[in-house]
């Protein structure tokens, strides 16, 4: 066979279909957190449809369950525990100058 012709088939691997992330019997509603919870990242962003691998449709419907849940405070809006650590406030001493008493 000559090169330009093997180009062209195409390799006989089966690959191994992933499950669909939503099954049929699952609804998508603010309470199932369980669902919504895979759907969010680690900082509290809501993952893209092409990283869920879900239809649009879907991703619709699981934007507005995490929001709904967002404002019912079932789902935390921020999952950053950095920004709710108190920092120690340093002490000025430079800007403090004493006026000197005649």
């Amino acid at each position: 066979m000559d090169k330009s012709k093997r180009l062209f088939l195409k390799s006989k691997r089966s690959f191994r279909r992933r499950l669909p992330p939503i099954q049929s019997g699952d609804r998508i509603d603010y309470k199932n957190m369980s669902l919504i919870s895979r759907f969010v990242s680690e900082q509290g962003k809501i993952l893209s449809r092409r990283v869920n691998r879900l239809t649009l449709k879907q991703q619709r419907l699981i934007t507005i369950a995490i929001k709904q849940a967002r404002i019912l405070s079932s789902l935390p809006f921020l999952n950053n525990e950095k920004h709710f650590k108190k920092s120690k406030l340093a002490t000025r001493t430079t800007g403090l100058k004493k006026k000197k008493k005649k």
